[in-house]
């Protein structure tokens, strides 16, 4: 895949992660669940959307590699808000969790591409 191609799919998962957690939030009030419960079953399934439509790999490594990067995003942009490096610009760290959660998901898909593609060869 061109990384002309890899940056746009990129952009679109940053921005379907923004602009989906305000929503996935909501809908875990109205389930009354866990709201990291709910965003990691959320994030799953955009990473496995994007998995199915943009890597096109096998099945199992899709789910597999979609799961695991979405809960290792999660918590690890949880962990990044405990820093607590951002308190002037986003006093309650929602934005620091979003932004964070969106480029460890990203950063992570590169990485299993990379790997992926080291393999092939």
């Amino acid at each position: 895949m061109k990384p002309q191609i890899r940056i746009l799919l990129y952009s679109i998962l940053f921005f379907l992660y923004l602009t989906s957690t305000p929503l996935l939030l909501l809908l875990g009030e109205k389930l009354k669940t866990d709201p990291y419960i709910t965003l990691g079953c959320g994030f799953a399934v955009l990473n496995i959307i994007y998995s199915f439509l943009g890597l096109k790999w096998t099945a199992l490594l899709n789910i597999i590699c979609s799961v695991a990067i979405a809960a290792l995003s999660l918590f690890l942009a949880l962990k990044f808000t405990n820093l607590h490096l951002f308190l002037n610009y986003d006093p309650y760290q929602v934005k620091t969790a979003i932004f964070a959660n969106a480029v460890f998901s990203i950063i992570f898909w590169e990485i299993v591409y990379q790997v992926k593609i080291r393999i092939q060869k």
